[in-house]
């Protein structure tokens, strides 16, 4: 049975990436690619669960480069969202990842989010009495101008929470860019179309990188069939575009990418055979 992706680690040279799953999501195929069909699917049953829904992980990545341990999206929290005709979405488990590969909340020293959607920010604080506080009070917080100036102050569901994300972390945000360098070993990489300042991050040491993708990718199935994006994307043919550019850089020798909403497991290889892109788990 298809089950979302646990706790997994890789190495980049002495940098540990390790993938911390906070839940998932099970929705229907064509409402989540909205150019698919069912007929399309029945080519792709390794996807999809027993009741022909697809299966998704929901999770962040926690990066250890020398003194740093820097956080890369947060899950969607300790919640389960219902949408009436597609599917759920659920969490909880994120700080549990965390214990389990030995980091406590203190420790963290950077929380960088890829893009705003709900399930990316739902650990960037927990309820005190009335208030809000940040899940790592210690860490500085990172995102581009793009990605902030676009739900700042908006409400939209499928956005940052306003009064859990929005307000605690208008003062405290820092932002960042394409080209940057997040910690020895993390650079930023400029991947807009899913949202408009989505980013992804380069892990690199000597010939070896791992490419942690945020949104750019959402299943494998997108290798095969390009034309298939999901229904979260602010602009399709920006994603796409940015989708192509992604995977001639993970299709270059030693180098592996990272997905957070991959099922059963996030990290692996592009191979080009024959012209064709094969996803192949590390």
């Amino acid at each position: 049975m298809l089950q979302y992706a646990g706790v997994s680690s890789c190495h980049v040279g002495d940098i540990r990436i390790h993938f911390l799953p906070d839940g998932g999501s099970v929705t229907d195929a064509t409402i989540a690619f909205p150019a698919s069909t069912p007929d399309a699917w029945e080519l792709h049953p390794e996807h999809l669960d027993e009741e022909g829904r697809l299966v998704a992980s929901i999770g962040g990545f926690l990066i250890e480069t020398g003194n740093r341990k820097v956080v890369v999206d947060t899950g969607i929290g300790p919640t389960r969202l219902d949408v009436p005709g597609m599917g759920f979405f659920e969490g909880g488990n994120y700080l549990n990842s965390l214990a389990a590969v030995g980091v406590r909340r203190d420790e963290v020293t950077d929380v960088v989010f890829t893009h705003l959607h709900f399930d990316h920010v739902g650990w960037t604080t927990q309820p005190d009495g009335d208030a809000w506080e940040l899940t790592f009070p210690q860490a500085r917080h990172v995102t581009t101008d793009a990605e902030w100036g676009f739900w700042q102050g908006g409400s939209d569901p499928f956005g940052p929470n306003v009064e859990a994300v929005q307000r605690p972390l208008k003062d405290r945000l820092e932002m960042i860019m394409g080209g940057m360098t997040i910690a020895p070993g993390i650079n930023v990489l400029s991947t807009p179309g899913h949202t408009p300042g989505h980013v992804s991050l380069v892990v690199s040491e000597g010939t070896k990188r791992g490419i942690i993708l945020g949104d750019v990718l959402h299943c494998p199935v997108q290798l095969t069939e390009p034309e298939w994006s999901i229904a979260a994307d602010v602009d399709p043919v920006l994603a796409r575009r940015t989708r192509e550019e992604v995977y001639v850089e993970l299709e270059k020798p030693g180098t592996f990418a990272g997905n957070n909403h991959f099922a059963e497991a996030v990290f692996g290889r592009i191979i080009l055979t024959e012209g064709k892109r094969t996803w192949h788990v590390c």
